[in-house]
């Protein structure tokens, strides 16, 4: 594993929960890095949501966060939680960033869990293990959170059978708030869950984060959801950030012709009726090298540039939080996906 080169700290400026900078990470078999060149970062409180297409990076992006990376990665870059880079540090403290600085909502709660022992134990394991905290004090913090999630301490006494989809995703929002985390990570939470428990969970996590203060990573392929609650979001096609920017801003008039085309895809109800509009060809694959744009292939305004050279973000002319690295931004600007 590389050692980066670390920035200075800036002491005028509070530390984000998340920083990661530079992140490229290569797998055994692959022609190009899954991750390249990765620059993100979440503020204390803030929710910032990660976009994309399955298989972009998205997932393995928020867990770089715990340094849960797969076999034989070759890793360079920084990935800062709380200041501290997980990527260089220590076996224990790196468990202890997992049990206390970050926790990670997975997709399916059920996978989170282990059906065999009560709720109650899975939600006092971590902290109790570490020493830190005595049993009564973590039973007495998991009711606290069970009753911040909308449940009551007789789920300690159950098993994970004995509960709903929607119940359980709860309980899993509440382990990962037992160590009083900066950052929680939230790795498509909703995907196994209908609807209604949806948006149970989404104003959930909205209101957590106000509560507590913690920084909110949300990974989501959804637009909509993305859109409800979030402030900023970072939009990744094949390990690249493509464009960020504040949510309304972004969704509103987006400045990557990938961004558009997400948006032109998505279902609406208010949307104009017929075939719904689609994204042509797929992804770069991961045994290819890249020599320029990876959405270059799929994209109508490619030019002979976008083959030949990778752009780098560029700034809107009156957003210099709206970056998109594209070498024709300025061509979505009024078109009819902007409107």
């Amino acid at each position: 594993m590389k050692t980066p080169m670390k920035k200075p700290m800036n002491p005028a400026q509070p530390v984000p929960t998340l920083d990661i900078q530079g992140l490229r990470v290569t797998l055994p078999g692959t022609a190009r890095p899954v991750l390249d060149g990765v620059d993100l970062s979440v503020g204390a409180g803030e929710t910032v949501a990660l976009v994309g297409e399955s298989g972009s990076g998205k997932s393995l992006t928020s867990r770089s966060a715990l340094r849960l990376l797969p076999p034989g990665a070759v890793v360079e870059g920084a990935v800062r939680v709380a200041g501290e880079d997980v990527l260089t540090m220590d076996a224990d403290r790196l468990r202890t960033v997992r049990a206390g600085s970050a926790a990670m909502v997975f997709q399916d709660p059920r996978a989170a869990v282990n059906p065999l022992r009560r709720i109650g134990d899975f939600l006092t394991e971590s902290v109790t293990l570490t020493g830190s905290t005595s049993r009564a004090d973590a039973t007495a913090r998991a009711v606290e959170l069970l009753r911040a999630v909308g449940l009551d301490d007789s789920v300690l006494r159950k098993y994970p059978g004995q509960v709903s989809g929607g119940m359980l995703q709860r309980v899993v929002i509440a382990a990962a708030l037992m160590g009083d985390p900066a950052l929680l990570l939230a790795d498509e939470p909703t995907t196994a869950l209908d609807v209604t428990s949806q948006a149970e969970v989404i104003a959930l996590l909205a209101a957590l984060r106000e509560r507590f203060g913690t920084g909110l990573l949300f990974v989501t392929h959804d637009l909509d959801l993305a859109a409800a609650i979030s402030d900023r979001v970072y939009v990744m096609y094949a390990g690249r950030i493509v464009e960020t920017g504040p949510a309304e801003v972004l969704f509103a008039r987006p400045r990557h012709p990938y961004t558009a085309a997400l948006l032109a895809s998505t279902p609406r109800m208010e949307g104009p009726r017929g075939r719904l509009a689609a994204i042509e060809g797929q992804p770069p694959d991961l045994r290819e090298p890249l020599h320029g744009c990876a959405f270059a292939t799929r994209c109508p305004l490619a030019t002979e540039v976008c083959d030949q050279r990778a752009p780098l973000p560029a700034a809107a002319p009156d957003r210099s939080d709206h970056r998109a690295a594209c070498h024709h931004s300025d061509l979505l600007e009024g078109s009819a996906v902007d409107a």
